[in-house]
């Protein structure tokens, strides 16, 4: 919708027109908005039981999702086409990567794993929100880490 300078009658009305011009500002804002998802970095355990641990990072992420955040979990991800038995730190490399982009990481669970360690270090010195939860997805806290 584009707002005219002129009224009905073709006469130039710069009231009219600025007043219309911030109202459709305002409703395009808001509705960007409405509209508006953040990246999240999904942080849990992969290594051991990865049956269950997969299970639990799907759950995670449809958490993401329903809190109106994008998640990315690298754990569910990689293990698709990459060998955690040879490649492990590759991912591990490539899932810090992806984390640089996040907003925010969300560290899920009370067992934190060597790999969880080494996401959760990077978020600090890349100065990102973290938040912890439970495993049935209560939070318990948050660091944001802007010193």
């Amino acid at each position: 919708m584009s707002v005219s300078k002129f009224n009905n009658e073709g006469y130039y009305d710069p009231v009219v027109y600025e007043a219309l011009t911030k109202v459709e500002a305002e409703e395009r804002a808001t509705r960007a908005a409405a509209a508006y998802r953040p990246l999240v970095y999904i942080c849990s355990p992969y290594a051991g039981d990865t049956q269950k641990n997969t299970y639990r990072a799907r759950a995670f992420s449809r958490f993401a999702v329903e809190k109106n955040c994008i998640p990315m979990a690298p754990h569910l991800l990689f293990p698709q086409f990459m060998d955690e038995a040879t490649e492990r730190w590759l991912g591990l490399k490539m899932g810090i990567v992806l984390l640089s982009k996040c907003e925010q990481v969300w560290v899920f669970g009370d067992v934190i794993s060597e790999g969880m360690v080494a996401e959760i270090e990077k978020a600090k010195k890349q100065h990102k929100r973290i938040r912890y939860f439970t495993e049935d997805l209560k939070e318990v806290g948050h660091e944001d880490s802007l010193w």
